[in-house]
């Protein structure tokens, strides 16, 4: 049994036909125009009628950077898609002819990583994926926890810092302005703005324009060596660490599984995290560490999981 996955970026559509072990049997990619709603559908719609025609299909997921409603129907806010109170299961059903189940990018990404990747010998599992932002998925007892409205596992919005750093959100302090892509660039540019001499390798690897330095950038000279980008990715898997330390009490996952772009830093990000972790965790000498761990499905587990969430 077969059916499409479709992973809605800022810039990318990326949709695949998958089968019922996560396998991707074929895949095909459009632009996202992303201030234009019906635009958007009618890209996943092109890419699905290509898919369908050579393969049989029992529906479509959708894994959707956004708030998702409950009854996973409604995108209701995305901040970087023209999508308010949109019916995207509803258009897409009428542009495809097919099931359409919609889901929140991270939550489809994480069930992946559960069904089929990094989680698999798991029944609680939390994912947290570190990129631009700060997403989240919580699965207890085999289920996506999606909550009232469809918004739980939103681990970015908790208060890490009160009154702290603003967030895009309209607060100030959330966990994501700490434990992000966005956060870990802010500091290095930040610092080197102030001439700390630590950052001069990371400006140099830049070519001397601070402005240039950038996630990737800090990974790869953290990875040659540098203390000065080490000590930036350290930071942030403490603050990673304290994070998941707090939710760990609510609600006692058996692993936290680590994905997004910034965790290539491996283990250079995962060994302050698990430190931070221990040393904050309540009656952490009366339970069992959950460890961290990378996600192992890459950039196909919104499709795979928005695949194997529609099936």
């Amino acid at each position: 049994m077969l059916s499409i996955g479709v992973d809605i970026g800022g810039t990318k559509i990326a949709a695949g036909v998958v089968d019922e072990d996560g396998g991707i049997i074929a895949a095909t990619t459009r632009s996202t125009p992303a201030t234009d709603a019906e635009l958007i559908e009618a890209g996943v719609a092109d890419a699905v009628a290509e898919l369908r025609a050579e393969h049989e299909v029992v529906g479509v997921g959708v894994g959707a950077a956004g708030f998702v409603s409950a009854d996973r129907r409604t995108v209701r806010f995305a901040a970087n898609l023209a999508w308010r109170q949109r019916p995207l299961a509803d258009e897409l059903e009428r542009l495809t002819g097919l099931p359409v189940v919609v889901e929140n990018d991270a939550n489809a990404a994480g069930w992946a990583e559960y069904r089929f990747g990094a989680a698999t010998e798991a029944k609680h599992m939390l994912m947290v994926t570190l990129g631009t932002g700060l997403g989240g998925a919580i699965v207890l007892d085999g289920q996506l926890i999606r909550g009232g409205d469809g918004f739980a596992g939103e681990v970015a919005h908790m208060i890490a810092v009160p009154d702290g750093q603003w967030c895009g959100c309209g607060r100030k302090g959330c966990l994501e302005q700490y434990t992000s892509g966005t956060a870990l660039v802010r500091t290095a540019k930040r610092r080197a703005a102030a001439g700390d001499p630590v950052m001069g390798p990371l400006v140099q690897a830049a070519g001397g324009a601070k402005k240039e330095i950038d996630g990737p950038l800090i990974t790869r000279v953290a990875q040659q060596g540098d203390p000065g980008a080490q000590e930036l990715i350290a930071e942030l898997g403490t603050w990673l660490g304290l994070g998941m330390a707090s939710i760990s009490s609510l609600l006692d996952p058996e692993v936290i599984v680590v994905g997004g772009g910034v965790a290539a830093a491996g283990e250079m990000l995962l060994a302050p995290a698990r430190e931070a972790y221990a040393a904050n965790l309540t009656a952490r000498t009366h339970r069992t560490l959950a460890p961290f761990v990378l996600a192992s499905m890459g950039n196909r587990a919104g499709i795979v999981g928005a695949a194997d969430l529609a099936r």
